[in-house]
């Protein structure tokens, strides 16, 4: 999110230097050299995005650096607001106006005394940041471009091996997804490709991976070929992959042309059943002339293609998309219970009414159950059990898969789109959203930005729609001409925000913020005396909402001054 910080800040000091602002005010230097460090230190953030969830240390120098940026963009404010005052009053000082070295002789003491206290920041502001940018080097930060990644990381691997003991609550969908494989996509013209979609760790590869070594997948196929896509979906190495696991054997590294012909000769008239798993590529023209070398197979031959993405499955599926659904509470129980008592383990009651409570932060998410059970195997204390009732998820050790799972999605956002996805975790969980509140929301704070085609407000409707396409969000409600007016987040989508962003947006049920909130939503039964927060500690707060807010879209405050 330090990225999307810096940028908004990079956006609004590069509006002041065109505005000549900064050299109406006597600034223009501090501007153009402070847009120089911050756009040297921005080169390597999407290096350190990554790297902070292994490494404490360069998590908390985003932070530092983030609380800086909050700092600068305040002070940008200031002199923005100063400005309009001036214009208010009178005095020109727009960029069609030569700007004379003597002009500020002729304002008022206030706004001499202004200039001098801005003054004063704008040099703290800039040894701060010299001393983020000097703390970098410790770091060894890469300075990248964000592109896809070539091939697939070794944690990311997927095959064809159930490596589960037993999966539960899919039979009905297993069965579902065989039948159409082995009767339906026989009888269809073109190549059928069915999308499975699904939230990262509800378990589509476990799904799959049932479906691929059933019997009667198994008798039903000449050939049968799993390829994990992940990122890369280039057509050189998807051609060179699936030839891999239809014959094998490696192939040599060729040309795209020969490659392509090798692939068609191992597919061709052949009834094969490809599965591509874990698909985040959604350029279309990668995926059309890929499928056009498949189309070679019998009749019959089919794609299972799973995804995190409704863009992808709308992209490359022929049939409609199987959503995969939520586990219920008491197949997530089962799936705690084999992983926290193993084979041999006697089930202790006292636990197991514990662990009802557990599995209801699950959420339906088989991976939460199966690393949460992980979590309690050789915990037998009800203390113990009760300690990870209580506790945030991603705040557990042994959650070692839930959230790196989940983090991937955030990962792969465009920087532009991150902020707006974290700044949700200012609504409480399980809160009915307001769409248009949501994005006047994010149009107040200044993370959306207008262009020569579109209104602001059709910026945020596409960046909302994207965050839909990606999985985000959830449960939409339309109104009677079928435009989306509210939807809701997933707990687990809901604990991603908010492990992103949890020292900037504070969500909570009795006042006690910290100095570094930024964003601060106040609900619940105990918060509806709202003159009674002590609010005395907090520096620079942008967002307010109270428990009337929760409930219907009030007008728009943006808290800037300091409390």
């Amino acid at each position: 999110m330090a990225e999307a910080v810096l940028e908004v800040v990079l956006n609004n000091l590069s509006s002041l230097i065109q505005k000549e602002i900064g050299l109406f005010l006597g600034f223009q230097q501090d501007f153009n050299s402070l847009s120089s460090l911050l756009s040297s230190i921005k080169a390597t953030l999407e290096d350190a995005e990554e790297k902070q969830f292994s490494n404490r240390a360069i998590k908390d120098w985003l932070l530092k650096l983030k609380d800086t940026a909050y700092v600068l963009d305040d002070i940008l404010d200031e002199c923005a607001t100063q400005v309009l005052e001036l214009e208010h009053g009178g005095f020109q000082c727009g960029p069609s106006h030569k700007v004379q070295s003597s002009c500020l002789s002729s304002l008022s003491s206030k706004h001499v005394a202004f200039r001098y206290k801005i003054a004063k920041k704008m040099k703290k502001i800039r040894d701060r940041l010299n001393e983020i940018a000097e703390e970098r080097s410790m770091f060894h930060l890469t300075e990248i471009v964000k592109e896809k990644r070539s091939g697939v990381l070794d944690w990311r691997q997927t095959t064809s091996i159930i490596t589960q003991p037993r999966i539960y609550g899919r039979d009905e969908e297993k069965n579902k997804i065989v039948e159409f494989l082995v009767g339906d996509a026989s009888v269809l013209v073109d190549l059928p490709v069915y999308p499975i979609v699904g939230l990262g760790g509800l378990g589509k590869t476990a799904l799959v991976q049932l479906i691929f070594n059933h019997e009667r997948v198994v008798n039903h196929f000449e050939l049968r070929i799993w390829v994990c896509v992940s990122e890369d979906f280039s057509l050189k190495r998807m051609t060179k992959a699936i030839i891999e696991s239809a014959s094998g054997h490696a192939c040599e590294d060729l040309d795209l042309e020969p490659l392509q012909r090798k692939l068609l000769d191992l597919l061709k008239g052949k009834r094969y059943l490809l599965v591509l798993d874990d698909v985040w590529d959604d350029e279309q023209e990668n995926w059309q002339r890929l499928k056009y070398v498949l189309a070679c197979g019998g009749k019959g031959a089919s794609v299972l293609v799973t995804t995190r993405l409704p863009k992808v499955a709308a992209i490359m599926g022929t049939v409609p998309p199987h959503d995969l659904s939520l586990l219920s509470d008491n197949d997530c129980l089962d799936l705690l219970k084999q992983r926290a008592f193993g084979p041999n383990d006697e089930e202790r009651e006292e636990l197991v009414v514990i662990g009802k409570e557990i599995v209801k932060k699950c959420r339906g998410v088989p991976l939460a159950a199966m690393a949460l059970g992980s979590l309690l195997r050789f915990k037998r204390e009800e203390i113990e059990w009760l300690n990870v009732k209580e506790s945030k998820l991603w705040d557990l050790q042994g959650e070692n898969c839930v959230m790196p799972a989940l983090r991937l999605s955030y990962l792969n956002l465009p920087v532009k789109l991150r902020q707006c996805f974290s700044f949700c975790a200012l609504f409480p969980k399980d809160e009915i959203i307001n769409k248009k509140f949501l994005i006047d929301l994010w149009m107040a704070n200044g993370f959306l930005s207008s262009n020569a085609m579109l209104q602001t407000e059709d910026i945020g409707n596409e960046v909302w729609n994207e965050l839909y396409w990606r999985s985000f969000f959830q449960d939409i409600e339309h109104d009677g001409f079928g435009k989306i007016q509210k939807f809701k987040m997933h707990d687990l989508v809901h604990d991603l925000a908010q492990s992103i962003t949890e020292e900037v947006n504070c969500c909570i049920t009795e006042p006690s913020p910290s100095n570094r909130i930024r964003h601060l939503s106040i609900y619940g039964r105990k918060s509806r005396v709202v003159g009674s927060i002590q609010l005395q500690g907090i520096k620079s707060l942008r967002t307010f909402l109270t428990p009337t807010s929760h409930c219907s879209p009030p007008q728009l405050q943006r808290v800037r001054e300091t409390m």
